[in-house]
């Protein structure tokens, strides 16, 4: 009777022995999905950080290359502003003038 219980024992600790290898072998399996597919992920990162790397180098050489004519523009905004308001000062001072030899004309045509 003891080598029964003690067989029935033996087999119940083989069958948990095989048992647990099987899950260590599917934990296994899932590891290496899951890892192929993190090795995936960060392979298409690294791609995409080198694309991006490329067009940001494109964009610096295009930005240096508008840079003066910008410079040029603003100057140039700048310089008109700067004459609109010399031509605005010198229509004011204008119309005045006009506007007060119209007003003497006046004064001598009546006759005052």
């Amino acid at each position: 009777m003891i080598d029964a219980s003690v067989h029935q024992q033996l087999g119940t600790l083989i069958a948990e022995v095989k048992n647990l290898r099987e899950d260590f072998r599917r934990s296994e399996d899932r590891s290496d999905t899951s890892r192929t597919s993190m090795h995936r992920r960060m392979d298409e990162l690294v791609e995409r950080v080198g694309t991006l790397e490329g067009a940001m180098t494109l964009v610096k050489e295009d930005l240096a290359e508008m840079k003066p004519v910008t410079d040029d523009v603003r100057k140039w905004k700048l310089m008109g502003m700067g004459a609109l308001g010399v031509i605005g000062i010198g229509g004011a001072a204008l119309g005045v003038t006009f506007a007060d030899a119209a007003k003497r004309l006046l004064v001598l045509l009546r006759g005052g």
